[in-house]
């Protein structure tokens, strides 16, 4: 088993540490951020991930998973450090990479021996020999023993399914300039059993970059032909099947809705064009994704807005904030688009989200309001909307939900409910791209 260290400890750095350790290996994970390291040794989780919490419980008791603020304490020893930091969106479009920096250049002065630094954070092409020059400027005269290498694993972890993700993966990137110092990194991915691709760094950054993109394209693809399908009075739902039956295409990420959201797609498909524009290429395809997934949270709105008459002074009630279900995380959410539109426009909200709700109080405007299930922010409301698809919503009482409505109005942003029965338990309801049952 090998000693390990992780920097960073958001989804991607406490998910791979965590899974490494509960492989067997000695894993530390490192972060500046003091309050949270304090809390992950009380057990007490920065993130919300379905099976993580009681993954961490399980290894720190075995002591196989530890954490730390403190480099000297987590490098030195450390046969593997994965650099699993935040890349934000900089104002440009380009990624940020200040944390990547800072620990490239603490690795740097913490080293024994020989380590092999990967880079696990979503980074631009190039990144890897960047993060080698850093390392080599800031490694200390002395001893002089000191040998390094650096590998990119780029992460394809689905925020809602982190863990099986790790456990069972679909494939590992590897791309380093040292052919062994890959081989080693693949060995630490042994006991998964799943295809490993070892290649260049900098086609493995691409292949991140190129992935999220193409995933992206998928969703704002159904959804400009959903709002076709909406114009036309098709059914997007049904030519989605139709077309994911052919083997050629598949039915993954063909789900009409409101837009992609979370904290790879939006970031990673614009820092990918913002590359190929410095580049001197012309990304029009990934600017129309972008365009595409805007206008998707758009034309909710204006469906709403044409179907209510106006929402200044109505009361909406909303079912889901957090991008997708099974997360808490808030980044670039179709919520906040919608709902921050609705209070410009003078609406009154009231929303719910199982686990998103203290992070939606910091995002969103004051004015809205929360409720403590689905039921209460339904209470008096000229119309529902379900922004995200969670579980919980597929099977509430439809009736004990109309009958507590001001006005039975049902606006589904993910296609989760069928018009018929809807239609039957007595709700005007719209959905996307999908005919109106009368």
């Amino acid at each position: 088993m090998s000693n390990i260290c992780v920097i960073g400890t958001g989804y991607v750095g406490l998910v791979t540490g965590t899974c490494f350790a509960d492989l067997g290996n000695e894993v530390t994970c490192l972060d500046i951020d003091e309050n949270k390291i304090a809390g992950l040794k009380r057990g007490e989780l920065p993130i919300y991930e379905p099976g993580l919490e009681e993954l961490v419980k399980r290894n720190r008791d075995a002591g196989r998973l530890k954490f730390t603020t403190d480099y000297t304490q987590a490098v030195p020893g450390a046969e593997f450090v994965f650099i699993a930091v935040g890349t934000p969106q900089g104002d440009d479009g380009g990624a940020d990479l200040r944390y990547v920096e800072v620990a490239a250049a603490s690795i740097a002065e913490t080293l024994q021996g020989h380590t092999i630094i990967i880079n696990k954070s979503t980074v631009p092409i190039g990144t890897g020999d960047w993060v080698a020059g850093i390392v080599e400027r800031h490694l200390p005269t002395t001893p002089h023993n000191l040998t390094f290498a650096v590998v990119s694993n780029p992460e394809f972890l689905r925020e809602g399914s982190a863990i099986g993700d790790f456990q069972v993966p679909d494939r590992v990137v590897l791309g380093s300039t040292d052919r062994s110092a890959a081989e080693r990194v693949a060995e630490l991915y042994a006991p998964v059993r799943t295809s490993i691709i070892i290649t260049d760094l900098r086609t493995a950054e691409m292949i991140k970059y190129a992935s999220n993109a193409i995933l992206a394209t998928r969703i704002s693809f159904i959804n400009e032909i959903s709002q076709i399908c909406d114009a036309l009075g098709a059914d997007v739902k049904v030519v989605a099947e139709g077309m994911g039956q052919d083997k050629r295409i598949g039915s993954q990420f063909l789900q009409a809705g409101i837009g992609y959201g979370g904290s790879c797609f939006p970031k990673d498909v614009k820092a990918l064009a913002y590359m190929a524009e410095a580049a001197n290429c012309h990304p029009q395809l990934l600017l129309a994704v972008m365009d595409i997934n805007q206008d998707a949270r758009r034309f909710f709105v204006q469906k709403l807005e044409r179907t209510l008459g106006s929402v200044t002074g109505r009361k909406i009630g909303v079912w889901g904030l957090a991008f997708k279900p099974n997360t808490d995380d808030m980044r670039e959410a179709p919520s906040l688009d919608i709902i921050s539109a609705l209070v410009r426009k003078g609406a009154e909200v009231k929303a719910f989200d199982p686990v998103a709700t203290k992070v939606a109080k910091r995002l969103l405007p004051g004015a809205v309001e929360y409720g403590n299930d689905p039921y209460e922010v339904v209470v008096g409301a000229d119309a529902v909307l379900l922004l995200t698809e969670w579980n919980e919503f597929k099977g509430l009482d439809f009736e004990r939900v109309r009958n507590s409505m001001a006005q039975p109005f049902l606006f589904d942003g993910r296609n989760l409910y069928d018009p018929k029965e809807m239609k039957r338990l007595g709700f005007t309801y719209r959905s996307v791209g999908r005919p109106v049952v009368h």
